[in-house]
């Protein structure tokens, strides 16, 4: 079902002229009613869990949410301008959920839906469930559907990680909060994986998604090795064009107790592509990492076109600065991937798994690209096949890993962990290193040329900070007054590639979309058609004009208009005669905007039918019109039965113009 609030879309406008047979007018009113019966109601279904995600482009969403009962269920949403009272308008649009029964461990029954056709600069209300069990209403706006914005990324929020769960929800709520409060117009909310510490325990999923803010703004999902062990992921997070084929999952079975699949989808000038990273070897049944290359091969191919940048998001970092670098499996992926990504063309590698923060050197074919380039550098230029890796730390401060030292026996490339040649202290790979035991996460500016990340403190070793609270980490490198909430830990400029050419580029507005409108041309006065004539006992006859319409359309569409009219019953008191009796001729009395007059419409009293009692043209244009203003005009022809009793009656003109 399509929304819209432009001017463009189809809708109807009605206006209304009076027209008189002979003199005095009377109000007319209509009542509807009935009997009304008392309705037993079933219990009410509850409805929690309630997610809004991203959809698989800027128009769409997904939102995902449990439900007690296996009902059928739908969303509900409508521009939050057109809510009275926080009542939803009776024509607002509504989106089937579909969903199918949780795991024993979850319980009740989980529902999705997508919401399409937003458009852009719109404020949004929705709610789920269904009638008399509605959730409560959430919002959202959109933004400009083209040009630059910015996106948010957290690593792993990893909820009951640090031994308790409260305060593990606080850490998380408060970096919401800090990073939102300083990017309300975040377009998206990218995970890192590793949303909660066991799969399936579902208090722990209640306290990840607690936030209002992940019904305001699009979570984009990342599954982690702490999600993956059951359905409850899959159950909360549903994501667009997923394919959940068995190379695609650890163990091979989309029907296991495990989730799994890889999804793509472009918001904007961006080409997100999100792995499984837990599926990396085919000894477990899974396709590994092979799959995933061949997933985003397929996916780079049929789409990059239609963005300027590729950004890859999975879970397990292979080249991270902490207790996971030197992990076997991320030495397999260290392997596997980069050569891959390079050829392909990505731009941006978006990982978690190591509860540390790092930002790569630019890398080539799992190679620093440039030998030359400094460690913290500000600005880079990707080159060709240039990748840039960043990890994200704790964004909840569940739980932090140690930086770990490189191994001084392996190589400085390819899977090995060796030192930079340039900052012996840190992993060859990798051009910023960082861990204070504090809170942050990733902001990425999307720009025409270029991409800004930046890893922000959105904490200090105060609370919450629930893995210094709890002493599981024994320090915490922060200083308040030097480094506080908000504060820059990192930040660099990629410059994109773009050969030995020179890349031109012009941002094409929105254009105007002109207006189309009618309006009565001076006043709209009380058209007379005087006193009928007899004709010899048969009939009474009386003719007249209708006021001028003016019709005015500059619109660039040049979209096809029409303007018609019917008319009511003629009334004087208790008497009355049908408005079939009213005929007209529609005239083009100025030409201007295409407009053509319709037919001519005889009086029931000549041809029996319905006259202006239904609607009838008056005037049209057809697609590809010309600008301008148009005046209409009608001749009016009123014949009635002999029969009719003496009075003045009126009736009431309605006039309706349409245009898509």
């Amino acid at each position: 079902m399509r929304l819209s609030n432009s001017p463009q879309a189809s809708g109807l406008v009605r206006r209304r002229m009076a027209t008189g047979a002979i003199a005095a007018a009377l109000g007319l009113a209509v009542a509807i009613g009935g009997l009304t019966t008392a309705a037993s109601a079933a219990d009410p279904t509850t409805i929690t869990s309630v997610i809004l995600g991203v959809g698989a482009n800027e128009s769409q969403r997904i939102v995902t949410w449990y439900s007690s009962a296996d009902t059928a269920q739908e969303i509900q949403v409508a521009p939050t301008a057109e809510l009275v009272n926080n009542e939803f308008p009776a024509n607002a649009a509504t989106f089937d959920a579909i969903g199918a029964a949780n795991i024993a461990t979850s319980g009740g029954f989980n529902r999705h839906a997508t919401i399409s056709s937003l458009q852009e600069h719109t404020a949004y209300s929705y709610r789920v469930g269904a009638e008399g069990s509605w959730s409560p209403t959430y919002s959202f706006k959109t933004q400009d559907f083209e040009g630059d914005y910015d996106f948010l990324f957290y690593g792993d929020p990893q909820i009951g990680s640090s031994g308790n769960v409260a305060k593990d929800q606080a850490g998380w709520q408060d970096t919401l909060d800090v990073s939102l409060a300083a990017n309300p117009n975040a377009e998206l909310l990218v995970s890192g994986g590793d949303q909660v510490e066991t799969a399936n325990t579902e208090a722990q999923w209640n306290a990840f998604l607690a936030p209002d803010k992940l019904r305001q703004y699009p979570w984009a999902a990342t599954i982690g090795n702490h999600d993956v062990g059951g359905k409850a992921y899959e159950q909360h997070l549903f994501t667009p064009n997923t394919d959940r084929s068995g190379p695609l999952y650890a163990n091979g079975n989309p029907a296991s107790n495990t989730s799994g699949g890889d999804y793509w989808y472009i918001y904007k000038d961006v080409l997100f592509i999100d792995l499984n990273s837990n599926s990396y070897t085919s000894a477990s049944g899974g396709g590994g990492d092979e799959a995933h290359i061949g997933y985003v091969t397929n996916v780079i191919n049929q789409h990059a076109a239609d963005a300027k940048w590729t950004v890859l998001v999975y879970h397990h970092s292979i080249y991270s600065p902490a207790d996971h670098a030197q992990d076997g499996d991320n030495k397999v992926r260290r392997v596997d991937f980069p050569t891959a990504f390079s050829k392909l063309g990505v731009d941006l590698v978006l990982q978690g798994h190591d509860h540390s923060y790092s930002r790569s050197y630019v890398i080539k074919n799992g190679e620093k690209a440039n030998p030359a380039e400094q460690p913290g550098a500000a600005d880079v230029v990707a080159g060709p096949g240039g990748v840039l890796y960043v990890t994200g730390n704790s964004s909840s401060g569940s739980k932090y890993y140690d930086i770990t030292d490189p191994k001084t026996n392996e190589p400085s490339s390819g899977a090995g962990n060796g030192p930079d040649p340039l900052n012996p202290d840190s992993y060859w790979y990798n051009s910023v290193q960082n861990q204070e035991h504090v809170r942050s996460y990733v902001k990425v500016q999307v720009r025409s040329d270029k991409l800004v990340v930046e890893n922000l403190r959105s904490g200090t070793c105060a609370a919450p900070n629930a893995a210094v609270e709890l002493g599981n980490v024994d320090w915490c490198n922060n200083t308040t007054a030097d480094q506080p909430v908000g504060s820059v830990v990192d930040k660099v400029t990629v410059h994109p590639y773009n050969g030995d050419g020179q890349a031109i580029q012009v941002n094409v507005p929105n254009a105007a979309p002109g207006e189309f409108g009618w309006t009565i041309d001076g006043y709209n006065g009380l058209v007379d058609l005087g006193t009928a004539v007899d004709h010899d006992g048969d009939y009474f006859g009386a003719t007249g004009q209708i006021n001028p319409i003016v019709v005015s359309d500059n619109r660039r569409s040049l979209a096809p208009w029409s303007i018609s009219a019917s008319v009511g019953d003629f009334r004087d008191a208790d008497k009355t005669f049908s408005g079939a009796y009213l005929g007209w001729t529609p005239q083009v009395l100025e030409a201007g905007a295409g407009a053509q007059a319709s037919g001519a419409v005889p009086s029931a009293y000549d041809d029996h039918g319905q006259g202006l009692s239904v609607s009838r043209g008056l005037g049209w244009a057809s697609q590809g019109h010309e600008k301008g203003t148009a005046k209409l005009g009608a001749g009016l022809d009123l014949k009635i039965p002999g029969s009719v009793d003496k009075g003045g009656y009126r009736a009431t003109l309605t006039i309706t113009a349409l245009s898509s």
